[in-house]
């Protein structure tokens, strides 16, 4: 998954042309074989310093293990990662090996940017991540990534607030619905305290992916195959009740729709909020960031009629079509990919490899900093919605991000957020699709 800790922004061309033509004079010559060595460049969007420390790692055992396929490691960021590619790409420059996330393969995809990784995965791989894993990175019978940490998103709770209030604790066997998590947050709101805080700077990916185990979808495909955007009953069920939360209830704090994640931390170390629903990951700043004495939990995002389940966009490795070495860039990812990697690979991002062997490591399953809990819901993460949706990053930038802003202020009903997110999203859609 696109790391939610870390803003995304879309450059112009010579903004992107500027971050990449250093890379590009440094890296012109690294593609022909010298003496014999290959050279792989390898981008990795690794960003703290566990997960930069634990990349690092890894391909300096590779090298050393394989003296003729030597990998050259490549700083990219998540803030400008899809225009840089795209670049890349059009310029005949890009990585060998790419790390990304599984929402933004589908147009590089579709456009024969990455490699069809189907007769080049060994069957190791092939049966260790699941196959539920593998649809995040399937667009029509190609496989153009390989998906390998992802994490669900949870309820981080203030504990002490969480007890005194009386309600009942949800488990991953009794989670809260969404009328329970409603009525809880009305429970500890209260003396300048707000029972949730919602970040939704960007709501689409919370929206879509939370809604996924209310029954919603939004896309649905034609007779054709073509998607297309329908808001059904199922699809209401997370939107409706955050805006009553809000604007209602009272429960929810207005002052953090606009934020980020990490903006809602420090208001929640000081009590002002006993619940925020963050991405697995997050608990990693909390650790690090939670005054002395505060205590936290970490609890499963409400179910729905299909249960736990949730969208999510796994972070990938993929192969560029144009790499002379592809064999060699899909060994190598098979190297950083094998159980154990998988494991170190995770605990430096705090999130959940999508291997099955790899979640069976004791490390991931001891409550301390709620790993048990992550590591229990893995079995319910499901694609994402608009996984495979061409013109999705448009529909979501254009139409749906700020019908959802206005949606969850209070200042448009029901009826237009679904005129919008239906009428001019199908719009949108119809341009990629003719």
């Amino acid at each position: 998954m696109r790391d939610p800790r870390r803003p995304v922004r879309r450059l112009t061309v010579a903004g992107v042309l500027a971050l990449l033509l250093p890379l590009l004079a440094g890296c012109s010559g690294d593609r022909a074989d010298t003496g014999g060595v290959i050279t792989l460049r390898f981008q990795s969007l690794a960003w703290q310093k566990e997960s930069v420390d634990a990349t690092k790692a890894l391909v300096k055992e590779w090298n050393a293990g394989h003296p003729a396929v030597q990998v050259q490691y490549v700083q990219g960021s998540w803030d400008t990662v899809h225009d840089q590619l795209l670049t890349a790409f059009e310029g005949g420059e890009a990585p060998d090996v790419i790390h990304d996330a599984s929402d933004d393969l589908a147009d590089f995809a579709y456009g024969g940017r990455l490699a069809d990784l189907n007769a080049l995965l060994p069957e190791r791989l092939k049966r260790d991540i699941p196959a539920r894993s593998w649809g995040t990175t399937t667009f029509g019978t190609g496989v153009y990534g390989v998906p390998f940490l992802q994490e669900p998103r949870v309820l981080i709770a203030n504990t002490k607030l969480l007890r005194s209030s009386g309600v009942r604790v949800p488990t991953v066997e009794q989670p809260w619905s969404w009328a329970e998590f409603s009525q809880v947050a009305k429970r500890l709101s209260g003396a300048g305290r707000y029972g949730v805080a919602w970040p939704l700077k960007e709501p689409v990916s919370a929206t879509l992916n939370l809604g996924l185990g209310a029954g919603g979808r939004l896309f649905a495909r034609d007779a054709g195959g073509k998607a297309k955007v329908e808001f059904t009953a199922g699809d209401a069920v997370v939107p409706t009740t955050i805006a009553a939360q809000v604007n209602t209830d009272h429960s929810a704090a207005r002052a953090t729709l606009g934020m980020g994640g990490s903006d809602t931390l420090p208001g929640f170390f000081g009590g002002k909020y006993a619940m925020v629903p963050l991405g697995f990951s997050y608990r990693q700043q909390i650790a690090r960031q939670a005054p002395p004495g505060f205590a936290w939990t970490v609890l499963p995002a409400p179910a729905g009629s299909a249960g736990l389940d949730q969208g999510v966009s796994p972070q990938t490795l993929s192969v560029a079509e144009d790499s002379p070495h592809k064999k060699e860039a899909v060994a190598f990812i098979d190297f950083l990919l094998t159980p154990a990697h998988m494991v170190r690979l995770a605990g430096g991002d705090w999130m959940l490899p999508t291997g099955t062997d790899a979640l069976k490591d004791p490390a991931l399953h001891t409550t301390e900093d709620g790993w048990a809990t992550g590591a229990a819901l893995a079995p319910y993460l499901r694609p994402a919605p608009a996984q495979s949706v061409r013109g999705y990053p448009e529909w979501k930038d254009k139409v749906a991000t700020p019908a959802l802003q206005e949606y969850y202020s209070g200042a448009i009903d029901t009826g237009e957020l679904r005129k919008r997110l239906v009428q001019d999203g199908n719009r949108v859609l119809a341009r990629y699709q003719r």
